[in-house]
């Protein structure tokens, strides 16, 4: 059993994981597995989530009907959120409701609380701030460890706040008004709530605006700019799947054709490094289930909420309690302090990816500060639980330094999985790790896009680690 940790006088409430020895399932497209249970490098948590992610509390989530002419949620809509979630084996839910709904509901419906389920509230100073959610009653792929998430609320109109412990004020109107502004005075009411200020959609921004904001960070990757930017290739999906196509990738793989690196979020996210400014960067599912209602062959829509959840994911390295414990307040302090990375989990589960950066006995971790001269680490990852009769990817591990036109590689190393590459830093800048895959392992569930089994594609992207002069 994993719990919450009790964290400034919080009630502590228990995520349930089944502990139960299993054989481990061989990984392939469609297979979902849940983290470590234990601690990883250095004593943290790697817990997996979302954040950005619509629930019926979304006026244009559901096909823009979440709920009916009396107000109702739409319950459909709201089991496939669960469905999808529990299925997803996430560790957490960052939720990102819009303010026109988001506003009239109240805590501790704004954390999808179903009490007769088995949910569990976090009190924290005399309200609920968090709810781990039950999957007991949730039909379960596979045989990966059952996991309780932690959904947590949050809010995306002018800015995206994340992770808050309650309404910003007392009257929906006020709320609105609030969550309506990305002034100073409007971001200052959300951090004093508990949450972290976020922006979505970077594309709208600039890189001067995301410096000098008093913001925590920015999406480094958004699923919807995805589509617009590649969006022949969206379209050529939903025609094939309408016709039924044969030569279609299997279901969770439809993402890999449309997906590649969008220079408005990268380039953006180099210059606002490259002007001084530390921020976390995020992965953002965006999920509204209200875009692709066309069937894939197993039967489920192309925007699911369990297929767009399952895609990729933010990573937070934890620090937890002494006994593995954790709650929304560790999984914060992680995000505050920058120790994330995101994985694109369609292409296999990421198992023993670490950048740090060493100086002496030293270590430091993403979203640290670091004197030069110093080394940065990058252990490139395997595929977790890959058939041993499966062709092995191969991996590119690569070092960029943050300019203000954008990344610049300062090293780069092809090889096998679980390699290490070293490197001695004496410029100052913001370096961050990434992670390449060629997926051959891939090659028997594309279809007519098999080609992309022997191409390069963005497996890991990690915030950086500060090193100054």
């Amino acid at each position: 059993t994993e719990a919450t940790q009790a964290t400034d006088d919080a009630t502590q409430g228990t995520s349930e994981t089944d502990t139960t020895e299993v054989e481990p399932q061989d990984w392939e497209p469609g297979v979902s597995l849940a983290t470590p249970r234990e601690p990883g490098p250095r004593g943290y948590l790697d817990r997996r989530g979302l954040i950005h992610a619509h629930s019926v509390y979304s006026h244009d989530a559901c096909d823009g009907e979440p709920k009916d002419a009396d107000g109702d949620p739409d319950l459909v809509c709201m089991e496939d959120f669960r469905r999808g979630i529990c299925r997803s084996r996430h560790d957490f839910v960052m939720l990102t409701d819009h303010r026109e709904s988001f506003s009239d509901t109240e805590f501790p419906e704004a954390l999808l609380y179903e009490p007769g389920r088995g949910d569990a509230l976090v009190d924290r100073g005399g309200g609920p701030v968090a709810s781990w959610l039950a999957c007991d009653d949730i039909e379960l792929a596979g045989n990966a460890p059952r996991i309780a998430p932690l959904v947590m609320a949050g809010n995306e109109a002018a800015f995206m706040p994340v992770g808050l412990e309650g309404h910003v004020a007392d009257t929906p109107s006020a709320r609105s008004d609030i969550y309506g502004r990305d002034d100073d005075e409007a971001i200052a009411a959300v951090k004093a709530h508990g949450g972290l200020a976020l922006m979505a959609h970077t594309e709208n921004w600039t890189a001067e605006q995301l410096a000098t904001m008093p913001l925590d960070g920015f999406e480094m990757y958004n699923i919807h700019a995805n589509l617009f930017l590649n969006l022949g290739a969206a379209l050529a999906l939903v025609a094939k799947a309408e016709m039924k196509d044969p030569g279609l990738p299997h279901p969770d793989l439809s993402l890999l054709p449309i997906y590649t690196e969008d220079p408005a979020y990268v380039d953006t996210w180099a210059a606002v490094l490259a002007q001084g400014a530390r921020r976390v960067t995020t992965m953002g599912t965006d999920c509204h289930r209200n875009t692709f209602t066309q069937e894939l062959a197993d039967g489920e829509r192309i925007d699911s909420y369990e297929r767009m959840m399952k895609w990729f994911s933010n990573h937070l390295l934890v620090a937890p309690s002494g006994d593995d414990l954790w709650d929304d307040k560790p999984l914060k302090e992680a995000l505050a302090a920058g120790r994330l990375y995101g994985v694109f989990e369609l292409m296999g589960y990421a198992e023993g990816f670490d950048f740090h950066a060493r100086v002496d006995d030293e270590v430091y971790e993403m979203g640290a500060a670091v004197a030069a001269p110093a080394r940065l680490v990058v252990h490139a990852p395997s595929v977790q639980q890959l058939a041993d009769d499966a062709a092995p990817p191969e991996l590119v591990v690569r070092v960029l330094r943050a300019e203000a036109d954008g990344w610049v590689e300062v090293a780069s190393e092809l090889g096998d999985e679980g390699h290490t590459l070293e490197l001695d830093i004496t410029d100052p800048g913001a370096y961050r790790a990434e992670i390449r895959i060629i997926p051959h392992h891939l090659a028997p569930y594309l279809g007519d896009e098999v080609a992309l089994a022997d191409e390069e594609h963005v497996w890991i992207y990690a915030n950086p680690i500060y090193v100054t002069g």
